[in-house]
């Protein structure tokens, strides 16, 4: 049901696809430069249209649209937390972009879905941490949920694959 895998996350082939995004949805680096990029101009058509009605996706929210040109159904974009030591919530707002990505992951009836190792760039989440948080949160929904048949984490990095192997070992 969860597997972790080692890859560039615009190459999966998934129902749902989870963008590391900023709250302006309009791209930026690392993951989300490189979903827009291989998606196409329709992702920001849509992100477009979100931030029109909303205004922007705060932290620990998420939303979604087309995956355009990915191999997915959607791209669910979900804003992680900037680290700051930890003591402005960034772990509860960590477990909510998990959380609120699978809840529109079965609203969707999406079956399959891919998530990145959130924060853990430029926004500067200690890995093992996040990765704590990640398999934490994502195998106490899936035991709730069994709409969702396969949940993948795909890693950039050998780091971020370790650790997420290490906790998927605890459970």
């Amino acid at each position: 049901m969860i597997q972790v895998i080692k890859n560039d996350i615009t190459k999966i082939s998934v129902d749902a696809i989870v963008n590391a995004a900023n709250s302006s949805l309009m791209g930026g680096g690392g993951v989300d430069g490189a979903i827009h990029r291989a998606g196409g101009n329709a992702i920001l058509e849509d992100c477009r249209k979100i931030i029109a009605r909303q205004g922007s996706c705060k932290t620990g929210e998420a939303v979604i649209t087309t995956a355009g040109k990915l191999p997915a159904n959607y791209v669910i974009h979900t804003v992680g937390p900037v680290w700051n030591g930890g003591n402005k919530n960034e772990k509860e707002k960590l477990a909510d972009c998990y959380k609120n990505s699978l809840k529109l992951a079965v609203e969707n009836n999406c079956k399959s879905v891919a998530f990145p190792s959130i924060s853990t760039g430029v926004y500067r989440f200690p890995k093992d941490v996040a990765a704590q948080i990640a398999v934490k949160t994502v195998s106490e929904f899936l035991s709730k949920h069994n709409e969702i048949e396969k949940v993948i984490f795909v890693c950039f990095d050998d780091e971020n694959e370790i650790l997420i192997n290490k906790e998927l070992n605890k459970i």
